[in-house]
C-alpha cells in the first residue's frame, strides 16, 4: 500500500489509518473515502453499536465489547496504526447495562473525576497516546463533509422560524458547555426537548411529540468542542424523525456540524418541506 496524503493538514506517511467505530454510517463514509485516498483502514467495532455493513468497507476489523480498552489499543498496534479517528456515537444508556470495562478501561476510569463526554473521550486519547497512537481530527479527509453557512434548501425559515431559532441558539451553547447535549427542539420561543442521553433523534422525537408540529430543532457544537471527537453529526435520519413528527426547521452550526449523505438529506428535506440552514456561530443575534 502506497502512502496517501488526505485533504487533512496531517499527512498519513505509513498509509494506515486506524478507525474507532460507533453507531450510524459516519464511519462507513470515512472508510469508504479513506480507502480512496489510497489508505489501509483498520477499524475496531462496537457490538451492538457499530453497523455489520462495516466489515465489508474496510481492510481489518476487529470486533469488541463497550469497555474493552485493551483489546482496542492491541488490535491497533497488532495492525501497526498510529494514527486513528473517533467516528459514530456511542449510546451512553450503556453505562447503565452492557458495559463491561476490562482493568485498564476501569483504571481509566478512576481518573476521571466527573463522568462528562469530553473528560472522558480526552482521557481514552491520552491513554492511547501512551501507546503511541494519536487521535486525528474526526473531518481528517473527508472534504466538504462540514455544513456551509447558508440555507441547504429552497425553503428558508420563516421570520416566527427564525425567533425560534435564535431562541434555541444560545440555550444549546448552555446546554453543551454543561455537556448535557448538542441539541434543542424549540416551539413558539419555548424549549420543549433539550437533548440528554437519549440522544438527538430522541430528542427531536420527544419534542415533536410535544410540540404537535412546527417545531424547529437547533444543533451545535459545545464551546469546548474537540474537533477530534464528538462533532454534532445530521444525516437523512434526522430528517426522517423530524417528517415523522412534523417538525419544520434543522438549523446547525456551520463549519463544525458534520452532514452526512448531503445530497439524500437535501433531497428528502425539500420533498417533505423541511427547512435546513447552516449558522456561523457568531452569526445568529437576538431580536431587537
Amino acid at each position: 500500500m502506497t502512502a496517501a496524503t488526505t485533504t487533512s493538514a496531517m499527512p498519513i506517511a505509513d498509509g494506515r489509518i486506524g478507525l474507532i467505530a460507533g453507531n450510524g454510517r459516519f464511519p462507513i463514509i470515512f472508510a469508504d473515502n479513506a480507502r480512496k485516498l489510497g489508505l489501509f483502514v483498520s477499524a475496531v467495532a462496537h457490538e451492538g453499536e457499530t453497523e455489520p455493513e462495516l466489515e465489508q468497507h474496510v481492510d481489518r476489523i476487529h470486533w469488541i465489547r463497550i469497555g474493552q480498552l485493551n483489546k482496542l489499543i492491541n488490535a491497533f498496534k497488532g495492525d501497526g496504526v498510529r494514527n486513528v479517528v473517533m467516528l459514530g456515537g456511542i449510546k451512553k444508556t450503556h453505562v447503565y447495562s452492557t458495559v463491561r470495562p476490562d482493568f485498564r478501561a476501569l483504571a481509566l476510569a478512576a481518573r476521571i473525576a466527573l463522568w462528562k463526554d469530553d473528560d472522558i473521550l480526552r482521557e481514552i486519547a491520552a491513554e492511547l497516546e501512551r501507546d503511541g497512537i494519536v487521535i486525528c481530527e474526526s473531518t481528517f479527509g473527508l472534504e466538504g463533509i462540514l455544513v456551509e453557512e447558508g440555507p441547504l434548501t429552497s425553503r428558508q425559515p420563516s421570520k416566527k422560524e427564525w425567533a425560534d431559532i435564535r431562541y434555541g441558539w444560545d440555550i444549546a451553547l448552555e446546554t453543551g458547555r454543561l455537556d448535557i447535549g448538542q441539541c434543542v427542539v424549540v416551539k413558539d420561543r419555548v424549549i420543549v426537548a433539550v437533548e440528554a442521553v437519549e440522544g438527538t433523534d430522541g430528542a427531536i422525537k420527544r419534542g415533536g411529540e410535544l410540540a404537535k408540529e412546527g417545531a424547529v430543532v437547533v444543533k451545535r457544537s459545545k464551546p469546548q468542542q474537540d474537533m477530534r471527537f464528538d462533532l454534532p453529526a445530521v444525516g437523512p435520519r434526522t430528517i426522517e424523525v423530524m417528517a415523522s413528527v412534523k417538525a419544520s426547521v434543522l438549523a446547525v452550526e456551520a463549519g463544525r456540524t458534520v452532514v452526512l449523505d448531503r445530497d439524500e438529506l437535501v433531497s428528502q428535506a425539500e420533498r417533505i418541506g423541511i427547512a435546513v440552514v447552516g449558522i456561523a456561530a457568531d452569526s445568529v443575534k437576538p431580536e431587537a
